[in-house]
């Protein structure tokens, strides 16, 4: 049980991931503070945000938009495009690393937000306006108010901490934010997630600005152990068995939805059931046509609990060469991979899925003669785990070699 002050909380919106949501408050509330409580940001006036591809940086100057101010902003060069999604014009960017920001933004600014240090600092001060504002969110290069204002033609410089607000503050400021986000005024930052017991890891990207918008840590938990269902697409063939064993065995699911086109009549299916049922697993064989939408809605619709995970490891093999490929063969093979893995994608949204593997090939991403169809396939499914962990989803995507296994796929194989 976790006990928190109600007057600094707020309900996740619907169709929130935790990711996506523990990817708010920080960087919109810290913003939102910045130019509303602090700056008086007010509209036709012009801000500058240093680091704007960051996490407070993207949330700012879709804030300052919203607020009706003009948009100047700094960012590495490699992430200007990203600015530019934000609606900033390119004459309006320039890079946060030399001063030369300066002299593109010459024409100066009302308020700036910064989080830079030494000559960026000095440099950005010079820009603000006669009665502008300074606000300063970094740590490492704080001054002196008084020594700002005369330095610099009364400009009025203010550093701050987002505790001195104080949690009634914070939370109404996180309601504010959260219904701009249901007016549909706000877009979710791009997420990047790792897990909590590689904190280091994510600190260090952070640390060398390599990331877009926001990282958030994950905390790991035990899929189907509180009553969910772990999914698994393609599960009456070799690699569905195995996967149906391991995730039993080894991750403590106690659930299991197995999907395959032949459902109970699959060969060695009674067998598997048997064996998972031994091991304290509860077990559901449907069978369906995971490129069927409305066949696959119906039978994860049935279950109590919901789902937890997905593997989808549905897939078929129609080799050719590709001269010869012709559209009916390419979509046969893009059903399976391709179409189902979209339909797990779609009908598990807003589920809480803590699990969502897709099992890809190495055909993919190096080829493999007369598998054309197979090798886009799969690079589909490496492209749809990089959409859904961009938007704070789970999301992986295996590029599998040969198994060990001998399967219906690969038994023509010498």
């Amino acid at each position: 049980m976790v006990v928190v002050d109600v007057r600094g909380v707020v309900g996740v919106p619907v169709g929130w991931s935790f990711e996506q949501a523990a990817s708010v408050p920080v960087a919109f509330v810290t913003a939102y503070y910045a130019l509303v409580d602090l700056a008086g940001v007010r509209a036709g006036e012009s801000v500058l945000v240093h680091s704007a591809a960051g996490g407070v940086g993207m949330a700012a100057v879709q804030l300052a938009r919203y607020l009706g101010a003009e948009v100047f902003a700094t960012a590495s060069e490699s992430k200007w495009s990203v600015v530019r999604g934000l609606g900033v014009s390119g004459e309006r960017i320039a890079s946060s690393r030399s001063v030369e920001f300066e002299r593109v933004f010459g024409s100066g600014v009302d308020v700036v937000l910064d989080s830079l240090a030494g000559e960026l600092v000095d440099a950005s001060l010079r820009l603000v306006r006669p009665g502008g504002r300074f606000v300063e969110m970094g740590k490492s290069d704080v001054r002196d108010a008084g020594e700002v204002a005369e330095a610099f033609g009364g400009v009025w410089y203010r550093a701050f901490d987002l505790a001195e607000a104080g949690v009634e503050r914070l939370g109404e400021v996180l309601r504010e934010v959260v219904g701009l986000f249901e007016e549909g005024v706000l877009e979710l930052l791009p997420v990047g997630v790792g897990d909590v017991r590689r904190a280091g890891e994510v600190f260090g990207v952070m640390r060398r600005a390599r990331h877009v918008g926001k990282l958030v840590l994950s905390v790991p938990s035990v899929v189907g152990a509180g009553g969910g269902w772990v999914v698994v697409s393609g599960a009456s063939g070799v690699l569905g068995g195995v996967v149906a064993r391991h995730v039993v065995a080894e991750r403590g699911v106690r659930r299991l939805l197995l999907l395959s086109r032949r459902g109970e009549g699959a060969p060695g299916v009674g067998g598997l059931v048997a064996e998972l049922e031994s091991a304290g697993a509860e077990v559901r064989i449907a069978a369906c046509d995971v490129a069927d939408r409305d066949a696959l809605a119906g039978v994860l619709s049935s279950l109590e609990g919901g789902v937890s995970g997905v593997v989808h490891a549905a897939g078929v093999l129609d080799d050719v060469m590709v001269e010869s490929l012709s559209g009916e063969r390419l979509a046969g093979v893009l059903a399976a991979k391709v179409t189902g893995a979209w339909n797990l994608h779609e009908l598990t949204l807003n589920r809480g899925v803590r699990w969502f593997v897709m099992f890809s090939s190495a055909a993919g991403v190096l080829g493999a003669a007369g598998q054309a169809n197979y090798a886009a396939g799969n690079t589909f499914l490496d492209a749809l785990a990089a959409y859904r962990r961009s938007r704070g989803l789970p999301g992986v995507s295996v590029a599998w070699g040969l198994w060990e296994q001998r399967s219906v796929m690969t038994e023509g194989l010498g």
